[in-house]
């Protein structure tokens, strides 16, 4: 995945997340889904970015960004901040 394609997924998720925002304005979905769709477009944000920082972070240490892979949810919502 180049820095295109993971820029193109977060638009993608942006997009999904004002969409739903949208649903639930005009009453399509209630607060649950809501919620519980957020938190998966959140996690699946946070992912994308890290994996675009850490291709950025190796490009300009003269490392192959193509070497680096998405991480877990798990691990990309563990780090300390």
């Amino acid at each position: 995945m180049d820095d295109k394609t993971v820029l193109g997924r977060i638009h993608e998720l942006v997009d999904e997340e004002h969409k739903l925002r949208q649903a639930v304005g005009r009453g399509e979905i209630g607060t649950d889904e809501e919620h519980t769709r957020l938190k998966e477009l959140e996690e699946g944000l946070d992912q994308c970015w890290d994996l675009l920082r850490r291709r950025r972070a190796a490009r300009e240490v003269g490392n192959d960004p193509n070497a680096e892979q998405a991480h877990s949810v798990s691990e990309v919502e563990g780090y300390l901040q």
